[in-house]
Parts: C-alpha cells; structure tokens; sequence
C-alpha cells in the first residue's frame, strides 16, 4: 500500500510523531532510544520506547513509573515546541500554500499543483518527510489520499516516523479491514453500541443500512459514519481557517482539592483565555468548562450568552457557576484537569455594549490590564488570590488562521 499510487485530488495529512518527546530527544542526546515522558504529575507526551511499556497520555506520573521504573520525565518547553512548530509550518507552506493547519504537529495539505514542480504525492510526501528531518530535526508520519479522513488514517497507520499512500482502488482493501475505532466520531460510547451489535471492524460498518446504523448510534452520528464508510468526505483543504474556540486548561495529579484551590485555578485560566480572546478581537458567546476525574473520565458544561463577550469578570462569574454544578462530581471522583473553551467566535471583533455604558462593562479594566501586561510582561500585575501561586503551563496552540 505504501510507495507510487494513483491518488485523485490528493491530500497530504502531516503529523509529528510524539511531538514533545521528540523535540526533548533531539535536544538532548542522553534521551535518545530511552524512554521519556514530558510533563511532571500528569504525562503529557510520551516517546515511543515509553509508548512500548504502556506509558500513555493523559496517565499519573506515578502510573507511568510503575509500568516503566527507567522512565525519563522531562518538564514541558512550550516556548520550545512552538518553535519547532513554526519551523515545520514554514516547510509546510514552501511546498504548497494549500495548508490546513490542525494543531501545532498536524496539518492537511493539498498537493494537486505539484505534479510538474515535485512530482508524484508520494514523492512530495518523502521530500516533505526529509527536509522536517534535515532542518528541524524531527520525525514526522505523512498520509497520502483522496480524502481528508483516509488520508488522516494512513498517516496514524503509518507512524512511527511512517509513509503511506492508498491510492484510489485500493481504499476498500486499506479501510475495511481497521477497526471502527479508526472512523473519526467513535469514541468509547458509539464503539460500544456497535460491538453490541457485533460491528467491530470498518468493513462490517459499511455493510449496514444508513436507517440500521442511525437507529444504533443515532441519526446525526449515523449519517457521518455511513458517509466516511462509504468514503464520502467532500471537504477540501481549507486555507488560513479561523480558530472554532479558544481555551486553556491546568492537568494536575490525582488528588483532592479544595474548592479555594479549584476556584484559584479556574481564576488563572479564565485570565489567559480572555487575554487571548481580546488580543485576536474574536468575542465568544459560548462558554465551556471542562473536568478530568480522578478515573480519567471527562465532563463539560457549557452555557451561550445572547451576545458575544470580550469581559474577564463576566466570562469569570458564569464559568464559576458551571464549576459549582460540577462539584458534586469532582467531590466524589476527584479531579485532574480544569478547562475553559470560549466558542461561537465572532470574527467581526465587535461586541454590543449593554446599558449603562460604565467602565467594568465596557472592559476599560481588562484594556488597561493587557496594556500593562503586554509592556512589561504576563506576571506584571496579577489578582491577588493568584500571588506566590503557580501558573502551571499551556499547552502550545497554534495560531490564528494558520
């Protein structure tokens, strides 16, 4: 399935092989062939050889240590990994400027007007494989299809550090055969309706009737499945596409944790995502918060406003209030991640002013705040429940209509 192939309107789905453990073991060449984990109480990315022993996001440290006693745990760079990001992205648009940017180590690119100047999708692939290697020094698994969808699979298939084209005629052999977990939109619970009704594998999806599938999973659920079973997946490579959302999250170890701890940082992250929000102009109506348990079970509770907002202390209140309805949970499982997401961005960057017109309303304060901060650092000017307190780090993001 891998090497020459005739792919019609090819798509090239880019990703870098575990990126933050990749970028640790290139930077230091003592981590090389060993295992690793970056993060620190919670493992946010693991290399390879620790992926060999079990070691997986998002596991407790303490988990990770025991199913691999050598394992290597590194704190996370954000500063550095959004420069290898860029620099990976800069080659992604020197070979096309058709770039669909997913996150910071994954991208869909369309390759259909490179056939005189590169070559093949295939060899385009390998050229892109090779100057990621050789200039930013990273391994990097590249899918090649007709689709977005299979052009993802391949490259997951493919990795680690992997090539793989499916060319038109042989979808059926390269798709059906996978389990279903590989369709995007099969999470834990649509995968156990389906093994209910004995449908483990791509294949055996596809030989369901759209009504019998829709009357398992749903019909929303159902009518995607059917379509990518089928290899209907008509959307193309979408350039400079603007961020759905914008959020930040704190993961921490197991544990409990007051509601004082939880309310400070909940404090923390509601002050960075709004800082992000007003400094890409893009208000939010819809606001999510986002829970880990102790089980590694997640939860979200979101509430939309009638009009986009830019304010911290009105984004602050209601996401205390989704937090509260929350608590009975958390209290009973635990928590190890806190998340915020601001959605339904309005790209116009204006928001409508309610009466009266005073100055908390209008985010004169929040101005003033990111002026300040922006002049003389982040940690500038701070609230006073966050002093001595630690931020914890972001995860990289990339960003804006990348």
């Amino acid at each position: 399935m891998s090497g020459e192939g005739v792919v019609e309107g090819p798509m090239l789905h880019a990703d870098l092989d575990s990126f933050y453990a990749s970028v640790e073991q290139r930077d230091d060449p003592r981590l090389r062939g060993r295992p690793v984990a970056v993060g620190g109480g919670i493992i946010m990315a693991a290399s390879y050889e620790a992926k060999a022993y079990g070691v997986s996001t998002p596991m407790g440290e303490r988990i990770a240590r025991q199913l691999c006693p050598d394992l290597l745990v590194v704190p996370m760079r954000p500063k550095v990994y959004m420069e290898a990001s860029r620099a990976v992205f800069e080659i992604f648009h020197d070979l096309t400027p058709n770039v669909e940017g997913i996150s910071v180590d994954e991208a869909f690119l369309d390759v259909g007007g490179l056939a005189r100047l590169v070559g093949s999708p295939s060899q385009v692939a390998a050229l892109l494989r090779q100057r990621v290697r050789d200039e930013v020094g990273l391994p990097i698994s590249v899918g090649v299809a007709r689709t977005k969808y299979l052009a993802k699979i391949a490259s997951a298939v493919s990795k680690p550090d992997g090539l793989l084209v499916v060319p038109h005629d042989g979808e059926e052999d390269f798709l059906y055969p996978l389990p279903i977990e590989r369709l995007w939109g099969v999470g834990k619970k649509t995968s156990e309706k389906l093994h209910a009704k004995g449908i483990r594998t791509i294949g055996q999806l596809a030989e369901l009737e759209h009504r019998s599938l829709s009357e398992t999973v749903g019909k929303a659920s159902g009518r995607h499945l059917f379509a990518l079973a089928h290899f209907q997946d008509p959307r193309p490579v979408e350039r400079g596409r603007r961020r759905r959302s914008i959020g930040s999250q704190r993961a921490f170890g197991p544990g409990r944790r007051s509601d004082a701890e939880l309310d400070q940082i909940l404090v923390g992250i509601v002050d960075r995502v709004m800082g992000r929000v007003r400094d890409g102009g893009r208000p939010g109506a819809t606001i999510t918060v986002r829970v880990r348990f102790g089980d590694y079970e997640r939860v979200a509770r979101s509430r939309t406003l009638p009009r986009p907002t830019m304010a911290t202390e009105t984004v602050l209140r209601i996401s205390r209030e989704l937090l509260l309805g929350l608590r009975p949970l958390i209290a009973d499982r635990g928590i190890t991640l806190l998340g915020l997401t601001i959605g339904a961005l309005d790209a116009s960057g204006t928001t409508q002013l309610m009466l009266p017109f005073d100055a908390h309303q209008s985010g004169v304060l929040d101005t003033a705040l990111d002026e300040v901060r922006e002049k003389f650092g982040s940690g500038s000017v701070r609230r006073g429940v966050l002093v001595g307190s630690s931020d914890g780090f972001d995860v990289p993001m990339l960003p804006d209509g990348m």
